[in-house]
C-alpha cells in the first residue's frame, strides 16, 4: 500500500520482500495500492521499476494525475510490465497475484477527504476519488483498514473500522498548528488534509473508544511530540491504548498478537 522513496530500505530489512530464487533484480512484492498521488506515497515506484511484474491499483483520478500530470505510470512503463487497474469507490476488488491467480485478499475502497498534489491544477472540492481509505480482509475475515491521509472523520472512515481488526490511521501532526508553528507550512493540519491527533475532535479520542484489537498511528510527521517517547504525548497516546507505529512493526491479526 503505497510505495515511498524509501522503498529500498524497508525491503532490505523485510527478507519476505527479498527476490525469489533466481531472480535478483526482482522483489517479492505481489502489487501496489495507492490511496492518492501525493509524491511521498508513489515515487518509490521508480525504485521498483525492474525485475518483475506487478500490478498498479488506484482510483481512476489518480491514475490519471500520474500518467498526465506526474507521469510515473508512462515512465515505469517503459521498464517492466506494470499493469494498471482502477478501484472503484465503495466496491470490494478480488486481488490477483501477478500471475493472475487469486491471492486471497479483497479490497474496497472509500473516501476519506479531497485534496490535490501541488501538481495538478485542478479543484480540490471536485476531485473524487483524490484520496482514499483501504478496508482489506483475507480468506480468513481478518480485517485491516489503511488511511494514511484523513481530512476529517468522516461516516464512512467510522464504518469501515466498525469490525476492523487492525486500524492504521493517519498520525501526521499532534496539533492543528502544527505545521504553522514548526514552520513547516503556512497552513493548518487540516487545510493540508490531515485531522490532528489531539483535541475534542482529533483521532485519538475516537480511536481509543474502536474495539480493534490493533490502533495503529502511522504517516507521523517527524515534527509530531507523540514520537518522544519520553514526552507526554507520547505517553497519553500509549495510556490511550493506541500504538504508535514504528519500522518493523507486525501485527498478526488471527491471533490479535503484536509482534
Amino acid at each position: 500500500m503505497n510505495v515511498s522513496a524509501d522503498v529500498r530500505s524497508q525491503i532490505g530489512s523485510c527478507e519476505f520482500l527479498w527476490p525469489q530464487a533466481g531472480n535478483q533484480r526482482g522483489t517479492s512484492i505481489a502489487g501496489c495500492i495507492l490511496t492518492d498521488a501525493e509524491i511521498d506515497h508513489t515515487s518509490g515506484l521508480l525504485q521498483l521499476r525492474e525485475g518483475c511484474k506487478f500490478g498498479v491499483f488506484s482510483t481512476l483520478r489518480v491514475k490519471r494525475w500520474l500518467h498526465d500530470s506526474f507521469p510515473i505510470g508512462s515512465i515505469i512503463a517503459g521498464f517492466a510490465d506494470r499493469p494498471w487497474s482502477e478501484i472503484a469507490i465503495e466496491e470490494w476488488l478480488e486481488l490477483p497475484l501477478p500471475d493472475g491467480t487469486e491471492s486471497g485478499l479483497r479490497v474496497r475502497s472509500f473516501e476519506v477527504g479531497r485534496d490535490v498534489p501541488r501538481f495538478v491544477d485542478e479543484n480540490p472540492e471536485d476531485a473524487v476519488g483524490s484520496v482514499i481509505g483501504l478496508q482489506i480482509e483475507d480468506s480468513s475475515g481478518a480485517r485491516l483498514v489503511y488511511a494514511p491521509g484523513v481530512a476529517s472523520i468522516c461516516e464512512e472512515l467510522r464504518s469501515a473500522c466498525e469490525n476492523a481488526d487492525c486500524v492504521l490511521v493517519d498520525g501526521t501532526f499532534w496539533t492543528d498548528d502544527e505545521p504553522i508553528l514548526t514552520k513547516v507550512k503556512d497552513s493548518t493540519a487540516t487545510g493540508m488534509g490531515h485531522v490532528p491527533v489531539s483535541g475534542e475532535q482529533g483521532t485519538l479520542q475516537w480511536l481509543s473508544e474502536l474495539t480493534a484489537r490493533h490502533r495503529v498511528y502511522v504517516h507521523i510527521n517527524n515534527t509530531n511530540p507523540m514520537l518522544n517517547e519520553r514526552g507526554p504525548q507520547h505517553a497519553e497516546v500509549i495510556r490511550r491504548g493506541v500504538h504508535i507505529g514504528m519500522d518493523g512493526d507486525a501485527f498478526d491479526l488471527s491471533t490479535g498478537e503484536n509482534q
